[in-house]
């Protein structure tokens, strides 16, 4: 007996191969019917045997093409038609969008081949692509996602690319970014004016250039690349001396895994995450004689490694060189650049040559960045290959209002909301300046746009002077609400693991403005979706000079000296103090002793960073976090000792010194103690102090769930050793995955928090939110 169904499919279902894909499954069970994209994803009709409709339904998710996901699918039954065929029908239009786009991914296999087959007729094309991969996210202006709405409506198929386009049996069957040699994009070579220089192959020329030590500047997918030959010491010293990046570790490509092997030590899920479509760059430990020069990443025991993913790249990567530094072509701070103009214009004092090509990128998109931490992929930086992925929220939250989201200041990303799904922007960069404030607006444009959502709420961090809050504020487009930092960080975790009961949310991190207008930083709090208790933090000391304290972590040694010795810190017989310069140092004392312009912090990030300089490791950083992460990277492996801590009740929360531990820290320094020792003793006693303060926290609420969140937990060797720590002490404990734990994830947090409040949602807890405007 003849059945008809109608399917509705949401998901990633557009510009992935799904219609092929269905028409063929049809055929294969022999039904009549069509299918067609709509704004808010797929829909179709299938009719035929009873037995072969069910077959169809149960075959369609289990055999999606390589980039498909399917969110959900409606079926319900129709009356039976007369009809003999299968169709595939124009995509259709609507007045809600709702259609998820396919983040940008790695060449497939078989366009590989066939770049790499002389007798193919697009052997060497440095854009080849079909609906398994390639551009996506980066190159649509709007949906539904057909080639007029992207950056390729500027190239007119030739009439074997239009066959193929054509033809619902070919794999480049509406491969929206479908070319080749006779009618798509190509490359060229220029030097740094912008000259063209004429040669026959500018891909052979540019290996040559980067083969003799040059730096070329090389248009990709999501923006620009600054490259050089990574075995080249001299030519990567010039690439730092050039872009003002003096020691901040600097990406490598390397041309296969074997290469990989000999460079880093590589684990089975990090082989994985290598070889993945989304390509990350993957933080890797360095194997002690890998040839590199040691400017790639000095002082540092690893290494961010990445496999080509572009056709360009792997025809870049036949040069005989092992691995190309590709760091971001933009100046430090700055957004990478995009546009061809814009690089010349910005780049032209880094780079020896341009290597660009004419299709327009319409949105920026930096490389990923991933760490494995006890065999789990943890996000760093989420940006290419997985946005806009939405992260699907608990069911729970079906309800949620449309919300907008603005992060923080460092790191920043936005986040839009549509019912259960969360969609997070690409990585934007710290907000500091008028070029990052710019690419911020026009992310927050297209995303609205592409997803067609209208906020109903605005959230930003309680902060009133990041340009990111004041963006909200100045929106009249709906109110506002502003999310204190470390909240976010704790439902941000939440959110992500489906939790809706309150739990302890452990945040610990650099700064974030708290509600007593001091700078928190090591807080233990008791949360749930929309309010807080803090129940638990690092005792205050001073920040001297503010913002300037985390540049100079040597100020806030000093800080913690003093708050342990008084004056009589000027006379301890320890390096870190002899090399000081008396006269500064008692400057810096006095200024935070007046609190002249030095608020109070509770930051765990900050004493990360005194603990660096007292042992010798880093007075001033190049980049953000470097006190704190050399101090992990210096440490023993001997679990020898560990220090003395406090944790004293007042008032209504429990406070953790470690005033102790910076006195036994000098201690051992006297005693001429290994660095790497101090370390590690450091970090166990830390370990030690926060497990004992959520045990505390727990006797009081009896809450047994905990949220680890915020920079802090990048450090490898505490979320592991927190991890364990707690999970021995009865805790159930959960730490962010799909999204970073620094700020790159704050909005998620801000959005679900806001969505919840303006719902009208009551927390437990005291620190609650008003709505504005």
């Amino acid at each position: 007996m003849n059945q008809r169904f109608k399917g509705a499919i949401e998901g990633i279902v557009q510009g992935v191969g799904f219609r092929p894909f269905i028409y063929r499954l049809a055929a294969r069970h022999a039904l009549s019917g069509y299918v067609t994209n709509t704004a808010s994803g797929v829909d179709l009709e299938i009719q035929g045997e009873e037995t072969d409709v069910h077959r169809f339904i149960e075959a369609l998710p289990t055999e999606l093409p390589p980039l498909a996901h399917i969110a959900s699918a409606a079926w319900r039954p129709l009356p039976v038609k007369k009809e003999g065929f299968f169709q595939i029908r124009m995509s259709e239009t609507g007045e809600e969008r709702s259609a998820l786009i396919s983040p940008d991914v790695c060449v497939c296999a078989d366009c590989l081949r066939e770049m790499r087959d002389p007798a193919n007729r697009r052997f060497g094309y440095p854009f080849i692509n079909c609906t398994n991969c390639g551009p996506r996210y980066t190159i649509i202006k709007d949906i539904p996602y057909d080639r007029a709405a992207t950056t390729m409506d500027v190239f007119t198929m030739c009439p074997a690319c239009r066959a193929e386009y054509d033809n619902p049996a070919d794999r480049r069957f509406h491969a929206q970014p479908n070319a080749c040699w006779e009618c798509g994009p190509r490359v060229s070579l220029h030097d740094p004016e912008g000259a063209l220089i004429q040669c026959a192959n500018p891909i052979k020329k540019s290996i040559s250039l980067l083969s003799r030590g040059a730096i070329l500047a090389i248009k990709g997918l999501g923006g620009f690349h600054l490259a050089v030959n990574a075995e080249d010491h001299e030519a990567v010293v010039r690439l730092r001396k050039r872009k003002h990046r003096e020691e901040k570790p600097l990406a490598i490509m390397v041309k296969h895994l074997d290469n990989v092997f000999k460079l880093a030590h590589v684990d089975p899920v990090e082989r994985k995450l290598l070889r993945s479509g989304q390509r990350p760059i993957v933080i890797l430990k360095k194997r002690r004689s890998h040839g590199l020069s040691p400017q790639v990443a000095p002082k540092n025991t690893h290494i961010g490694i990445m496999l080509p993913y572009t056709p360009l790249h792997y025809l870049l990567m036949e040069g005989l060189f092992r691995a190309l530094v590709m760091t971001s072509g933009n100046m430090t701070e700055e957004p990478i650049n995009t546009t061809n103009p814009n690089a010349f214009k910005n780049l032209h004092k880094i780079a020896d040559y341009f290597l660009i090509h004419n299709r327009n990128i319409y949105l920026r998109s930096d490389d990923s960045v991933v760490r494995v931490i006890d065999g789990v992929p943890r996000q760093i930086r989420r940006s290419r290959g997985y946005v806009p992925r939405p992260l699907f929220l608990s069911p729970e939250l079906n309800t949620l209002p449309p919300v907008l989201s603005v992060g923080g200041e460092l790191k920043d990303t936005v986040c839009l909301t549509k019912a259960n799904r969360a969609f997070l922007s690409q990585h934007i960069g710290d907000m500091e300046n008028l070029e990052t404030l710019e690419f911020f607006n026009l992310t927050v444009r297209h995303l609205k746009r592409i997803l067609e959502i209208q906020p109903e709420v605005i959230a930003h961090d309680l902060h009133p002077d990041y340009l990111s809050s004041k963006f909200a504020r100045h929106q009249s487009e709906a109110p506002t609400l502003a999310i204190q930092h470390h909240h976010a960080h704790g439902v941000g975790c939440m959110a992500e693991h489906g939790l809706k009961d309150p739990v302890i949310g452990v945040v610990l991190d650099g700064t974030g403005l708290g509600t007593d207008g001091q700078i928190w930083g090591g807080e233990i709090l008791l949360c749930d979706l929309t309010s807080f208790e803090r129940r638990a933090h690092l005792t205050y000391v001073p920040l001297p000079g503010g913002d300037a304290a985390a540049r100079f972590p040597w100020r806030m040694a000093m800080a913690y000296l003093y708050e342990v010795f008084g004056d009589d810190c000027f006379n301890l017989p320890i390096p870190f103090v002899q090399k000081l310069d008396q006269q500064e140092a008692a400057l810096i004392l006095r200024m935070a002793r007046k609190g002249v312009n030095s608020p109070l912090t509770s930051s765990f990030g900050r004493l990360f960073d005194a603990v660096s300089a007292l042992i010798g490791l880093r007075n001033k950083i190049a980049y953000e976090g470097q006190a704190a992460i050399e101090l992990e990277m210096c440490q023993t492996q001997k679990e020898e000792g560990e220090y003395a801590w406090k944790i004293d009740q007042q008032g209504d929360r429990w406070v953790m010194s470690v005033d102790e531990t910076i006195r036994m820290v000098v201690d051992d320094l006297r005693k001429g103690t290994r660095r790497g020792m101090i370390s590690r003793r450091f970090h166990r006693s830390v370990i030690k102090m926060l497990t004992a303060a959520c045990q505390k926290v727990k006797e009081e609420s009896g809450l047994n769930r905990i949220c680890l969140s915020g920079g802090c937990f990048q450090n490898a060797t505490l979320l592991s050793g927190l991890t364990t720590a707690l999970e021995g002490s009865g805790f159930e404990v959960y730490s962010h995955v799909q999204v970073p734990t620094n700020d790159g994830a704050l909005c998620l947090g801000q959005a679900v928090c806001a969505g919840l409040t303006h719902a009208g949602m009551k927390g437990a807890f005291a620190e609650s939110y008003e709505i504005h405007g």
